[in-house]
């Protein structure tokens, strides 16, 4: 996401240590492991059904996969439990964690961001998200999710967070330095009891770099070409990954090419030369199938090489065409913030709306005010329309496969 004041930003979707969907491994969203398991269920009922000989023990069963896990367990939910996974909600500095206690347990949110300028420590943030999981139901833990990208935005400081160099800075290292970096990082925020980190900025950042206000200009991206940014990426996910926190690429397909912050303007938002063949977006493709993170965030802004009738968290060519049609991608696809003023033109209750329908799973709020008009308007469209009702099951599966993943859900 974009960076911003404390209220917009969501900077503001997980692919895991085992991968996520990617052929040849075994984690939730993979159809062809997934279609592999129901074939050998199949069979397993099969062979329990025929008669058996003495002499021929039965086949065993195949385990279940995260995916076939989460789906029983979203069977099970209620349609508001099923929207709640929808939504990561706000926690921002200076708040207390019952603030959130309504959200969590009434409206079934299982996502928060830790936002704002927190400053003391990781113990001061230990203190709260411990209280945040305490008001989550038994089995179904809260993803706990922050921006600490470093330089001007690290949204955690004080004793026991290291000062974190910008995303040029740690351009500037080796790959295997970052990945250190990364893990002692990703350390601290797990020991701060957040498991997902929005972060690393994956854009590349193309023209003057004080002209391209979201990125450039704040030195958020690595400073590199397409390719040095994604070798890059993959380093700053793998080492996130390497002390138990999950990280998540952003801004697909990128905010290089744009002057405008979408945080605070729906001026200059609109990319007249990314395509999807081109580099820019060759960098995130191939940090999500070799960095393989548990999310990648959608971008605020337009692009209209690709679909000039929406933005990127709401484009369904960029998500169900690109992302999980060509590039197989089944993760979480998580929005930038859905308060920014780039989509200030949209009725709040619509914002996670057009987000599901577009294919995305994760609605990011950087605005507490929004949080139950959205979690609202979910509910009543999914009640309206049996076909968007089957899409929030499938986001609410993708989620909770990450959970699974990550141990917060059994």
């Amino acid at each position: 996401m974009s960076v911003s004041l404390p209220a917009s930003l969501c900077a503001i979707v997980l692919c895991l240590a085992a991968g996520c969907g990617w052929p040849g491994s075994a984690p939730a969203g993979n159809s062809s492991s997934a279609a592999t398991d129901a074939a050998g269920a199949s069979a397993s009922r099969e062979a329990s059904s025929a008669p058996s000989s003495p002499s021929t023990p039965a086949a065993p069963s195949t385990p279940a996969t995260a995916q076939d896990r989460a789906r029983a367990l979203v069977d099970a939910m209620s349609l508001e439990e099923r929207v709640g996974q929808l939504v990561m909600a706000p926690l921002f500095a200076g708040s207390d964690a019952s603030s959130l206690a309504p959200a969590i347990r009434d409206r079934h949110v299982g996502s928060v961001l830790v936002i704002g300028k927190w400053t003391g420590g990781v113990d001061a943030v230990a203190k709260e998200t411990a209280a945040l999981q305490a008001y989550a139901p038994e089995g179904d833990g809260l993803i706990v999710a922050t921006d600490q990208e470093g330089g001007s935005v690290q949204h955690l400081t004080g004793e026991g967070f290291d000062a974190m160099p910008s995303g040029v800075k740690q351009g500037a290292m080796d790959a295997a330095a970052l990945r250190s970096s990364a893990a002692r990082w990703g350390s601290q925020l797990k020991e701060a009891g957040v498991n997902v980190d929005l972060a690393p900025v994956t854009d590349t950042v193309r023209g003057a770099r004080k002209s391209n206000a979201p990125i450039g200009a704040l030195n958020r991206d690595f400073g590199l070409d397409a390719d040095g940014n994604a070798e890059h990426a993959i380093a700053f996910v793998n080492g996130m990954r390497d002390s138990g926190v999950m990280g998540a690429v952003k801004h697909y397909p990128g905010l290089g090419a744009v002057t405008g912050n979408t945080d605070f303007t729906a001026d200059g938002i609109e990319d007249s030369t990314t395509t999807l063949d081109g580099p820019e977006v060759a960098a995130f493709d191939r940090t999500i199938r070799e960095g393989r993170p548990a999310m990648v965030m959608m971008a605020l802004a337009t692009y209209r090489a690709v679909d000039a009738s929406a933005p990127a968290a709401f484009s369904s060519a960029i998500i169900d065409g690109h992302l999980r049609g060509t590039l197989g991608y089944q993760g979480v696809v998580i929005s930038d913030s859905l308060s920014a003023e780039a989509l200030g033109g949209v009725p709040t209750d619509q914002l996670g709306v057009r987000l599901i329908e577009a294919g995305g799973d994760l609605a990011c709020i950087g605005n507490s005010s929004y949080v139950t008009p959205i979690l609202d308007g979910l509910v009543a469209k999914a009640k309206a329309d049996p076909a968007f009702a089957e899409r929030v099951a499938e986001s609410a599966a993708r989620v909770m496969a990450l959970k699974i993943e990550m141990g917060l859900a059994d």
